[in-house]
């Protein structure tokens, strides 16, 4: 690649949207190690050696990884132990360029140290608020059921969502793929829909093409939770792209739960050049080493030249749920860098 091609430029600059981070899973290392000495917990040395989490794309390497995650929410017991991370959270996205922050909260597991399902919401909402003031970063909640719980568990959930339109933005669905029965929480994705909030249910990751189908006609998702396994199918991809269905795409997070080999084996340029709308996220940087930034260097690495990587910042944004003004500001951020000069070395 060229200087002619706009190499270089500094991606931390990059106005971009980070639309796939997990509550838990952004929690920084230190903060980790801190809370669980003050609380006397031992942690697995999978999440001290300062090496990224890998596992078989089985569901005994998936046990692995959420016996690996439920180790850190553990410390995760008090309020003051939330706000910390969601504001860290804001810090590290802001110090990435990412002036769009949409952040993946399941209340349930904070709910016991906090006084309920409400109590656990209000926290979080409260705390984005002021750490989009401390910050400069726009914050906006996904509220998550889980795959794992009943299906009533969901429409809970969806309920208390919707009661917060707003500063939550959307409604989601997590965990393993091969869990529950995906049409069976269609009623708490039309409860969501119906308030509206954004559909944004994971998909297409761990399970391939004929499980996505399944994500698309249930849950009629504005966004997807990664959705990397449309490249296989290109009738898919293209009923996904002319629906305007958003694919956030975790280079990392795929390697590390073996979905792909590594990072840059993710198909995104296949993604793009069918015309999907992407954003780039870091999924879980505590287990996998890899927050926003490295994902996008990761599509440096691919081949993406800076006119290129400025399209999928800009994506990000288009697809998110940011008020207007938000999105025209970064937008217009997007255009001025790509117009600065490219660093030199």
């Amino acid at each position: 690649m060229s200087p002619a091609d706009g190499a270089g430029r500094d991606l931390a600059a990059l106005p971009k949207a980070h639309l796939h981070l997990h509550f838990t899973g952004s929690m920084r290392q230190r903060t980790l190690l801190e809370l669980a000495d003050e609380r006397g917990i031992r942690l697995p040395r999978s999440l001290t050696d300062d090496v990224a989490l890998q596992v078989e794309p089985t569901r005994r390497g998936w046990f692995r990884f959420q016996r690996q995650y439920d180790a850190a929410r553990a410390v995760v017991d008090s309020e003051s132990a939330m706000r910390r991370i969601l504001h860290e959270a804001a810090e590290d996205d802001a110090a990435e360029g990412s002036g769009r922050l949409e952040l993946q909260v399941d209340p349930t597991s904070y709910a016991p140290f906090v006084g309920g399902l409400t109590p656990a919401i209000e926290i979080v909402l409260d705390q984005a608020a002021r750490s989009e003031q401390e910050t400069g970063v726009s914050i906006g909640i996904v509220i998550a059921a889980s795959r794992t719980r009943h299906p009533l568990d969901a429409r809970t959930l969806a309920r208390l969502a919707a009661r917060h339109v707003g500063p939550v933005v959307g409604f989601g669905l997590s965990n393993d793929e091969r869990r529950g029965t995906t049409a069976d929480f269609a009623l708490a994705f039309r409860i969501a829909r119906d308030a509206g909030l954004m559909s944004v249910p994971h998909g297409g990751e761990l399970l391939g093409p004929e499980h996505l189908e399944d994500v698309v006609e249930h849950l009629h998702p504005h966004r997807l939770g990664h959705g990397v396994r449309a490249a296989e199918d290109p009738a898919l991809l293209e009923r996904v792209v002319e629906a305007g269905i958003g694919l956030e795409v975790c280079p990392a997070s795929n390697a590390s739960l073996g979905v792909v080999e590594q990072a840059a084996d993710v198909p995104l340029r296949r993604l793009v050049d069918a015309g999907a709308q992407i954003a780039l996220g870091a999924d879980d940087p505590l287990l996998f080493g890899s927050r926003l930034l490295d994902q996008y260097e990761t599509a440096r690495e691919i081949g993406f030249d800076d006119a290129e990587i400025a399209d999928l910042a800009a994506s990000s944004i288009r697809i998110s749920a940011a008020p207007v003004a938000v999105k025209e500001r970064l937008l217009g951020g997007v255009r001025a860098w790509l117009a600065s000069p490219p660093a030199t070395f």
